[in-house]
């Protein structure tokens, strides 16, 4: 097979199609024309990223050993982590510590903390300790947090300089830095002293004291500072940056806004999995095994949840059996319940992932949430109730459903608003299990709360 595409762009697209629909035709075509690999991996290593993500992990390391180490570290860069990893695991030593030294200190450490010990230890061996402890410096780091996320080697010029002087400095400095919307002013000591922009740098009169166009105490961070309370501050002050620093004060690194926004975005996917109670690090990538160990508690706690709900409903057996109809009637209860639980529990989860919620607002947030569910219980009672007495012809199921959903619906928004502000009370992620634990309370009132109504009234 040959793939005759004029521009290069169209080639990788069209073998990244190959790739996803058979993987194996890709690997085959790809190794028996190298050349094309190495352009496409040089060129595009985006598209070259998303090709071994699709293929298996043998042939995508007897792709990857193709490459210069330059291109394999690009390419190793745009892929998922847990893929990287068990990319590197499949190359020989030498290919693998070549790779990661090519690589930025900090996209280096979230790929080589998924690599079982053994592969870490033999490549790090093969490495430069100079390389080898830049990694393990941001390693020290929780992955979520500032420390995590920072580039370690920003660009700095010492106090003192002029700007003519600082620009010269920068010239020798530029081939080796990413990122140069701003440079940090540090004192002999590392200790961080200001900021200022490249624009305002360049702009200034060369005889022009750094002290002058700086801007002195800037916004910082310490490397604890979680991943969300750094993305609020970037926001907030409109940054493209944000400088890491020690208690002394000394500049560790910078956070910048692109890492931001991808530590924003994993940040908003783990909520969307803890809702639900599957690991909050699992991906597609993620083992059997694993993904069994984080997943399966949370079926057991709503195994048990669900027993509980069958409990409620068969301590109502009478009147079930004397009246079969409210048996249809309880799932469009419950289910009412579970829909409106769940737009209340995203918004709560979406503004407390966006930006803290004071202690202050508490009460207003919960007494909303509560006249919403009023307001719209109502609506959905008023509706279902008289679907219900107009199809049975008997006016009480009418109120016993339009009351029971009055009630679910109000008991599912003070779920949905107070489940995530206790866990985070508690001093844990508020949306862990937060699902799970909102389609219990709407469950147990959807169904009991519906027959406990229909024991009193019929």
């Amino acid at each position: 097979m040959k793939l005759r595409l004029r521009r290069p762009r169209d080639l990788a697209v069209a073998l990244r199609d190959l790739a996803r629909r058979r993987p194996t035709e890709a690997a085959d075509y790809l190794d028996a024309h190298e050349a094309e690999w190495t352009e496409l991996a040089g060129s595009d290593p985006q598209h070259a990223a998303d090709i071994l993500e699709a293929i298996d992990e043998e042939s995508a390391a007897e792709l990857m050993s193709d490459l210069e180490p330059g291109d394999a570290a690009d390419v190793l860069e745009e892929m998922h982590e847990q893929v990287a990893a068990e990319v590197l695991e499949g190359l020989s030593t030498f290919d693998a510590a070549a790779a990661v030294t090519e690589l930025p200190p900090e996209e280096a450490a979230d790929i080589v903390e998924h690599l079982d010990a053994g592969a870490r230890k033999a490549i790090f061996g093969a490495m430069e300790d100079d390389r080898v402890d830049d990694i393990l410096d941001i390693l020290r780091f929780a992955a979520d947090s500032a420390g995590g996320l920072m580039m370690p080697e920003p660009a700095t010029l010492l106090v003192g300089m002029s700007a003519s002087e600082a620009i010269e400095a920068l010239r020798r400095l530029h081939e080796g830095l990413d990122h140069m919307n701003y440079v940090y002013v540090v004192e002999h000591d590392g200790r961080l002293a200001g900021v200022v922009s490249f624009r305002e740098l360049v702009f200034a009169l060369p005889a022009t004291p750094l002290d002058d166009v700086m801007v002195k105490n800037p916004v910082t961070v310490p490397p604890d500072a979680d991943r969300e309370y750094v993305a609020e501050l970037i926001q907030r002050y409109g940054l493209l940056a944000l400088p890491v620093v020690d208690d002394h004060g000394v500049l560790l690194g910078i956070v910048a806004i692109d890492d931001v926004i991808e530590a924003v975005q994993r940040e908003a996917s783990e909520d969307i999995a803890a809702m639900v109670g599957a690991g909050i690090e699992e991906t597609i990538y993620t083992s059997s095994g694993r993904s069994i160990r984080h997943r399966l508690p949370w079926l057991i706690l709503n195994l048990g949840t669900a027993l509980l709900v069958t409990f409620t409903i068969s301590r109502f057996e009478p009147v079930i059996d004397r009246m079969t109809i409210l048996a249809a009637y309880m799932p469009v209860v419950a289910s009412m319940g579970g829909n409106a639980g769940a737009q209340s529990l995203a918004v709560l989860i979406r503004s407390m992932a966006l930006e803290s919620l004071p202690y202050g607002q508490v009460r207003r947030v919960v007494i909303r949430q509560l006249l919403t569910g009023a307001f719209n219980g109502l609506a959905i009672g008023v509706i279902s109730g008289s679907i219900a007495a107009m199809f049975t012809g008997d006016p009480k199921i009418g109120l016993v459903v339009g009351l029971a959903a009055l009630a679910n619906l109000l008991a599912a928004n003070l779920a949905g608003a107070g489940i995530p502000i206790v866990l985070e009370r508690l001093g844990k992620d508020p949306a862990l299990g937060a699902n799970i634990l909102m389609t219990t309370v709407t469950d147990l009132v959807g169904f009991g709360g519906f027959l406990a109504i229909a024991t009193l009234l019929l």
